[in-house]
């Protein structure tokens, strides 16, 4: 019984031993104090870099949780591209094999987009850390371009090259693949236009052998978000105030070779106008004074364009009564049964919201002034939309940027504060053309153009030109400088010599070398005046003329002239109007110093009427006048009409003659008139090709030679009738005109055929 009790308090103490030298064992494994960190493996970075970065350091008690966050700490660095920790006794080791830097990124393969703008897409950099994750998200970044170039077919692959020092030269392999083209592109829910003249408006095109110089047609997803945003305003602009586009899906063809884009649309009925009123809240202000500014007639299809024009108009009246702070919103009330809309602008006080800063991205070669500049707010205005859109267009006029958005976010420091972030896209601004070609009046001839127009990103303007041809040599240098001392004035010179063979017209040659200084500046947005200094010197020679009135002009003349101009111009557009009118008036004086005195003074002007979507009328007039002081006209400063300025007539076809040699002698003044309709002839829009048809007319009157008894002068009115084509080619433009003089004198000269043909390449 006692040996019984005795084994089992030996067994019992066996046990007890037992489970404490277990215990002991634990606590030696998973707990134990860290004596020391031990980092292996770091070449360029610091061991105490790699510690700040572990949530376990020396003389902690080992945790494996934390050693385990400490190893994804290091990880997400991006600093290495393996870790790995072990405990040896009391110490923790740390081996890291860092990731390598980066020496140079190269693109190989890559034709169609250049090395500039692949850097420009890619987030890494040289001397910075190469990890896969960045790499893989360039190379996502690059096939992105890519499909927005219409390269859905493109590849990339990233490979490295190892170099000594743990450094890496990093290279993208592009296979651009075959452009992604749009096969076909139809419509879904249109009525009222066709399939062929909905395509006309969206910047999409089918793929057609003659796009070779265009990329329209390759698929681009920006650009059909842009094609909904075109045929919404082509149906918002026509009446149809509910139109939507309800989809547009781009299918890829099962050989990755092509893409078919449908768009779903929803027409809605279409609205006239109805009636316009103006409902002002604001005290001292009354809508008769306003009224005249709402020019949307009753009974006219509804025009959006029209009615956020007529906002713009209302804004800015209202604000140069000297009401900063309005908002104005048109209240579109539609009437489905008698299918009108009546529209109300309400005219009322906005919040009083202040300009706090403008904020320039994505300039890099442009400076901030010449953005600045073009703003009609600067900071701490009062906040006008108006103004905003003004300054968004006026940025976009520069043709400096591919992209320019402008946009107001509220500020988070005050709550009647605005920040207006403008984010920009450059885009080349130098150009080098050369161009051959052949006019009516020149003859076959050479021109070479270099221009910049954003100089040293300043801004200015500088031009070197030169053309060689038949009957006309000239070489041009000019500058421009849009903000003179930092004002609103556009000031620049030209150095000018033109040799001109008139053998054919007054059987002389004239050759001219000078130069001008020159100003201009804007009174209004439409209103704009311009100053001219003139020196130069003008040189007549005969070839074979007998006329006294030509040889009696023959040698050299100084010229010294200052002329000023006033326009006033409120066409839609300067290069195509489609409508409105402008007017410019000039004077010329010349006498301060040289030889040559006169006073000249002219004015023009013209209408453009848009009869039916794409056919417009253009009316056009021109004047002018030359008074000799003291002295007669010079031949090369009188008048002639024909050829551009009368069609039907030749060049200087229209002006007094000597009865003997039929020489064209030009007379004191000069009045020309035109009317003419361009329309489309049934080819795509795109080909830039219209029919016009047109009647000028004119008439030039009595020469200043003194004894006219051997002249042949009349000013009875000259008219001719014709028609044409012009082309906007992709080599430039071509104008083919034939003109019939209708009412014309036995002495002019007349030209059937007229013919330009000018290219850049």
């Amino acid at each position: 019984m006692r040996f019984v009790q005795c084994t089992g308090i030996l067994v019992g103490a066996v046990l007890l031993l037992g489970m404490a030298f277990g215990a002991g064992s634990a606590r030696a494994e998973d707990g134990g104090r860290i004596q020391s960190v031990v980092i292996q493996g770091t070449q360029r970075i610091e061991t105490e870099t790699v510690k700040s970065y572990m949530t376990i350091t020396e003389g902690d008690m080992y945790d494996a949780d934390r050693v385990n966050r400490s190893l994804k700490a290091l990880f997400n660095t991006g600093l290495f591209a393996d870790v790995a920790i072990r405990r040896e006794g009391s110490q923790l080791v740390v081996r890291v094999v860092e990731n390598p830097i980066i020496n140079r990124i190269a693109f190989e393969g890559n034709k169609r987009i250049k090395d500039e703008q692949l850097n420009t897409e890619v987030q890494l950099r040289p001397r910075t850390v190469y990890t896969r994750s960045k790499v893989q998200a360039d190379v996502k970044r690059i096939l992105e371009l890519y499909r927005r170039n219409g390269r859905f077919a493109a590849t990339v692959e990233p490979k490295i090259i190892q170099l000594e020092q743990n450094r890496v030269d990093l290279v993208y392999e592009i296979g651009e693949g075959e452009p992604t083209y749009v096969r076909r592109i139809s419509f879904v829910g249109n009525r009222r236009y066709d399939q062929d003249r909905l395509a006309e408006i969206l910047q999409t095109k089918e793929e057609r052998w003659y796009r070779f110089l265009s990329s329209d047609d390759t698929y681009d997803p920006d650009r059909v978000t842009y094609d909904r945003e075109l045929l919404r305003r082509f149906y918002l602009k026509r009446g149809f105030a509910d139109f939507r586009v309800s989809s547009a899906i781009a299918e890829l063809t099962p050989n990755r070779e092509g893409f078919f884009i449908t768009y779903t649309i929803d027409e809605g009925e279409r609205y006239r106008f109805g009636k316009s009123v103006i409902n002002i809240n604001i005290k001292d202000l009354k809508a008769e004074e306003l009224q005249p500014l709402v020019v949307s007639e009753e009974g006219d299809w509804y025009n959006a364009d029209q009615v956020e024009d007529i906002v713009q108009k209302l804004t800015d009246a209202v604000g140069t009564k000297g009401f900063a702070f309005v908002d104005i919103r048109p209240q579109v009330n539609r009437n489905r049964e008698t299918k009108t809309i009546d529209i109300a602008y309400d005219v009322q006080e906005g919040p009083r919201v202040f300009v706090e800063r403008i904020d320039i991205t994505g300039n890099v070669r442009t400076l901030d002034k010449v953005i600045r500049r073009e703003f009609r707010l600067v900071e701490g205005d009062a906040f006008n939309s108006a103004k905003l859109r003004r300054s968004r267009q006026r940025l976009k006029d520069l043709n400096f940027f591919e992209k320019a958005e402008v946009t107001n976010v509220p500020s988070e420091t005050a709550p009647d504060r605005t920040i207006i972030k403008v984010d920009v896209q450059e885009k080349s601004t130098g150009e080098l053309s050369f161009g051959v070609g052949w006019s009516s009046q020149v003859g076959p001839m050479i021109e070479a153009t270099l221009r910049e127009r954003n100089l040293l990103g300043r801004g200015q303007d500088v031009k070197l030109s030169g053309m060689l041809g038949l009957r006309r040599t000239s070489m041009e240098f000019s500058f421009t400088e849009p903000y003179f001392m930092e004002q609103e004035i556009a000031a620049g010179f030209d150095i000018f010599a033109v040799d001109r063979k008139l053998q054919q017209q007054s059987a002389y040659n004239s050759s001219t070398l000078g130069g001008d200084l020159r100003m201009g500046y804007q009174i209004t947005e439409p209103l704009r005046q311009d100053w001219r200094y003139t020196l130069k010197q003008d040189t007549v020679s005969s070839v074979n003329s007998t006329s006294p009135y030509v040889l009696d002009q023959i040698g050299s003349h100084l010229t010294s002239s200052i002329m000023q101009m006033v326009s006033y111009d409120k066409r839609d557009s300067r290069i195509e109007p489609t409508e409105g009118y402008f007017v410019r008036g000039s004077t010329e004086f010349a006498g301060l110093g040289g030889d040559t005195r006169y006073v000249r003074g002219g004015m023009n002007g013209g209408q453009y009427f848009t009869l039916t979507e794409r056919v417009i009328l253009g009316i056009s007039g021109s004047g002018s006048y030359i008074y000799g002081l003291g002295q007669r006209v010079r031949i090369t400063d009188r008048m002639y009409a024909g050829g551009d300025s009368l069609r039907g007539f030749a060049t200087g076809g229209v002006s007094p003659r000597d009865k003997n040699t039929g020489d064209a002698i030009g007379g004191v003044w000069l009045a020309t008139g035109s009317a003419q309709v361009k329309f489309p002839i049934g080819l795509p829009e795109e080909f830039g090709v219209l029919g016009e048809a047109f009647t000028d007319f004119g008439t030039v009157g009595p020469t200043d030679v003194g004894d006219t008894s051997a002249v042949d002068q009349s000013s009875s009115l000259r008219a001719a009738v014709g028609i044409g084509v012009s082309w906007k080619s992709p080599m430039g433009p071509v104008a083919v005109d034939i003109g019939i003089p209708v009412m014309k004198q036995s002495f002019d000269k007349t030209e059937l055929f007229k013919f330009n043909f000018g290219s850049k390449f």
